[in-house]
């Protein structure tokens, strides 16, 4: 018989919800384009073509709740806004470069196995 869990083993993780949104679609990729430095939200939109602007808005805000980035708006006419990382924000790259390197090279493994049960492919 196996040893049961700990009932303790995540009692550390603070609370139920995750404190960072990397896993999602898009915060990863909104991270990297602001890793050269501060963009405007019509910057952003290029590279991430894919995702409607209130997907993009909602995710922008999210990090900046977070606090992995800093939304400035510059008084202007016509006023514009721009986001940058924070610190917090820049030390998420290494985390994922591992997950970037992790499906560079398991990709094919579990590509195989979501065709040999029937799933999606990572597309």
């Amino acid at each position: 018989m196996r040893e049961p869990l700990d009932p303790a083993m995540f009692d550390g993780c603070g609370t139920a919800k995750p404190p960072i949104r990397v896993g999602d679609k898009w915060t990863a990729k909104i991270l990297v384009c602001l890793q050269g430095g501060p963009r405007r939200f019509g910057e952003l939109r290029v590279p991430l073509h894919q995702v409607s602007a209130k997907v993009l808005t909602a995710s922008l805000r999210a990090m900046e709740r977070d606090g992995m980035v800093e939304r400035t708006v510059f008084d202007e006419n016509p006023p514009h806004v721009e986001y940058a990382l924070t610190p917090l924000g820049h030390t998420l790259f290494g985390p994922i470069e591992a997950a970037c390197a992790w499906t560079r090279a398991h990709a094919a493994a579990v590509e195989q196995a979501r065709a040999e049960s029937g799933h999606a492919s990572f597309q």
